[in-house]
């Protein structure tokens, strides 16, 4: 655990020392990100993926950026330990690139999820493979043919902590610390191999067995495509989860 944790705080470091010297060619935004993700476990070993996304551009409150839809398939090796394969399907809206038009992108993943427990407190992390078609653009208000692709390895770290006695129960409230770094590769990529990082810090409040929503702070800091221009994103993240048991109804027992 505490090589994980030290892993994270080097990627931050080294992601806001690259900040501190690229300083002139950073554009700070801010956005407000809302999501909704399901996990519904259908059996011993099969399960269903799905999160939906909305993420504003600027100023909080100003247009949007960003729409995703994702699903996927899962397969449980264990209670903990779980594989899931699937598609998503990205609107990028009108940006300085495209001012007239929707980019969109399909995005095939792959990922290994993992849960452990450290007494009352709870640890996930996933490693996910992304591989990237974003259509290609001829001008301010024309798709053209083709795709521009590349792969993204993503590794999620997300750290809970209860402030209850009696751990995660409903209506109790807890502590998130969430990092993720993104990493870009294949032949299209030739100056952002680190894409980006994400760092958040909340707050979750537990609705009920099943549910919880986490509300809070997250810095995205991304190097863009051509390698000396950066983004450093102040985000309002409101995520609402659902990780739902159906196998009782369908008259199986849990292991």
């Amino acid at each position: 655990m505490r090589r994980i944790i030290l892993c994270c705080l080097g990627v931050m470091v080294l992601a806001l020392s690259t900040k501190a010297q690229s300083a002139k060619s950073t554009e700070d935004i801010n956005q407000v990100w809302l999501g909704y993700f399901n996990q519904a476990r259908l059996s011993n070993k099969w399960g269903i993926w799905a999160d939906l996304h909305l993420r504003t551009k600027e100023e909080f409150v100003n247009n949007f950026s960003q729409s995703i839809v994702r699903l996927g398939l899962t397969y449980y090796v264990n209670d903990v330990t779980k594989l899931t394969a699937g598609y998503a399907y990205i609107s990028i809206y009108p940006a300085d690139a495209h001012k007239k038009i929707t980019q969109p992108e399909h995005r095939p993943w792959q990922q290994i999820q993992w849960h452990t427990k450290y007494g009352k407190k709870r640890m996930m992390q996933w490693f996910r493979l992304e591989e990237r078609y974003r259509r290609k653009i001829l001008n301010d208000s024309t798709l053209a043919d083709g795709n521009n692709f590349n792969f993204k390895i993503r590794y999620n770290f997300w750290y809970d902590v209860p402030f209850s006695k009696k751990g995660i129960v409903p209506n109790s409230l807890s502590l998130v610390v969430n990092d993720e770094v993104h990493i870009n590769f294949g032949k299209q990529i030739v100056n952002n191999y680190f894409d980006q990082n994400r760092f958040f810090l909340g707050f979750k409040y537990q609705a009920d067995e099943h549910s919880n929503i986490q509300v809070g702070y997250m810095n995205l800091f991304q190097q863009l495509a051509a390698g000396n221009r950066y983004r450093n994103l102040h985000t309002v993240r409101v995520f609402y989860f659902q990780n739902l048991d159906l196998r009782r109804k369908a008259g199986q027992k849990k292991t």
